[in-house]
């Protein structure tokens, strides 16, 4: 978890395809992507992520929200955004192999971390998916168990199934 006592952190929250979207900065790029029911769901989720921090509405931060609207109505496939990674240098790691996993397409944990040159790390991938806080420009979505059969989304699994069809289907 970033941490972020006293810091002020940005944010904004609009409607989307899938409920809620947040959309947080502490001035470095997006620190925190939520998705959520309501906008009070995706506020404590930022509240948990970054707790002590300051929370300030800013409006300005929009246009990030309509680049990621643009992605969840498939009309930008790659996202291109500023990021505020915290985490370790490993789920930094992991974090990148899972962006540049192309638009509709999936993975194993396990395939991610042959990728990474660390087979025997799967539980490890699967906790940096677990602790990421940028949903959509991070798509942990994409990651599945070795079966092909979903597992924990942060946001939830009906969401990890609808962002999957939308990418599929172009939904």
């Amino acid at each position: 978890m970033p941490d972020s006592t006293h810091t002020p952190v940005a944010y904004t929250i609009t409607p989307c395809p899938l409920g809620f979207i947040l959309a947080a900065s502490r001035g470095q790029g997006l620190c925190a992507v939520h998705l959520g029911d309501s906008e009070q769901q995706v506020a404590a989720l930022l509240a948990t992520d970054f707790p002590g921090a300051r929370p300030e509405p800013d409006d300005d931060l929009r246009r990030w929200c309509g680049v990621l609207l643009d992605y969840l109505r498939g009309v930008q496939p790659a996202l291109d955004l500023p990021l505020d990674l915290g985490g370790s240098e490993f789920q930094r790691r992991v974090w990148r192999a899972v962006q540049a996993i192309p638009y509709g397409s999936t993975r194993t944990y396990t395939q991610l971390a042959e990728q990474l040159g660390q087979p025997t790390a799967t539980r490890a991938v699967a906790g940096a998916c677990a602790a990421n806080t940028i949903a959509l420009a991070i798509p942990c979505h994409r990651i599945l168990r070795e079966d092909g059969s979903l597992s924990g989304y942060r946001w939830g699994l009906a969401r990890k199934d609808a962002l999957l069809t939308m990418e599929r289907f172009g939904l």
